[in-house]
């Protein structure tokens, strides 16, 4: 087999990469993901300059932590959403109050403690989340990202070749006892009943091209149902394989969430785990989630919906 290049390498270009965010102080978390971006407050009333010059770290750097935002509120929360880009509800969660703010209690069943790139279901799913932090338990909480474009670059040429051919299928309904084994009766059930309350279904391909950096990255995460034209046991060593490349942990970052933090991630070149490692004590986060762009594959196609029928999505869209 060809090997990749060195992972040194990757990490040397990342952080010695042209600085794209002008007069913004962004400090790397990560060695390939991740930075901090100091003394910016966010909010409606941000400057196009410095607006435009964190959707350009988001795009370099992936994922960026922004520390003492404790001015926001849920209604600030969306205004700033609707600044850096076009908010869109959950398809099938209750929003939180306003229009768009869907909140994660974990009193309530919301911890998304696996592997997953948000709501990849649909053929357009976010660009970019928006999260807030609300309420941190003293201890653990934390939430990881990996680079889904770096664990592209890293992969062989021969596993590179053969995932720029394949497209799979994602779907809410998943085996959600499978992915969360510790999960109770109580979250079995509101996983049954509101997240999957409508099945959705669509077909990605397993490598997408950044529609702004043109970066290729690997599209996998819980919501992968099979690869089109394999078996279930065959998807799933594939799956495997490449999955593990998403997440070494080279290619993540990971946060120790402080009340008033906000992190927003680039979704289309990333996946994330929040730890769920602080038992009974209280943890709530709420999200700004926008509205994304189909993805295209390296041959050129794009994503497409599959469940619901296309034109019952788009009226129930309306």
């Amino acid at each position: 087999m060809t090997a990749s290049a060195p992972a040194s390498a990757s990490a040397n270009a990342y952080l010695n990469a042209p600085d794209p965010e002008g007069p913004l102080d962004v400090v790397p978390v990560g060695g390939r993901i991740g930075a901090e971006v100091r003394g910016v407050r966010l909010g409606a009333d941000l400057d196009d300059a410095t607006l435009a010059a964190v959707r350009a770290a988001l795009v370099r750097h992936k994922v960026l932590f922004f520390r003492d935002q404790g001015h926001l509120d849920d209604v600030g929360h969306e205004a700033f959403g609707k600044r850096f880009g076009t908010p869109v509800a959950h398809p099938t969660v209750p929003s939180r109050g306003g229009d768009f703010l869907l909140e994660l209690d974990s009193q309530l069943g919301g911890r998304a403690n696996h592997w997953h790139t948000d709501v990849t279901f649909v053929d357009g799913y976010p660009f970019a989340s928006i999260l807030r932090a609300v309420t941190i338990p003293p201890a653990g909480g934390d939430t990881v990202w990996a680079n889904t474009a770096a664990a592209y670059q890293n992969l062989p040429e021969e596993l590179r070749l053969l995932a720029d051919r394949l497209r799979a299928i994602h779907t809410n309904a998943y085996d959600y006892a499978t992915v969360r084994p510790e999960a109770n009766e109580r979250e079995l059930a509101l996983h049954r009943h509101i997240f999957a309350s409508t099945v959705y279904e669509a077909e990605h391909p397993l490598v997408r091209v950044h529609p702004e950096s043109g970066e290729r990255s690997l599209l996998l995460g819980a919501f992968l149902k099979r690869i089109v034209g394999l078996s279930a046991s065959e998807s799933q060593r594939i799956y495997d394989i490449l999955q593990g490349y998403v997440i070494r942990l080279e290619n993540t970052v990971r946060w120790r969430w402080k009340e008033g933090d906000v992190v927003i991630w680039d979704n289309r070149a990333t996946q994330h785990y929040a730890i769920d490692d602080y038992g009974d004590q209280h943890r709530v986060v709420r999200r700004v989630t926008l509205d994304g762009e189909t993805p295209v594959g390296v041959d050129g196609r794009p994503s497409r919906q599959i469940l619901p029928e296309p034109v019952a999505f788009q009226e129930a869209a309306e």
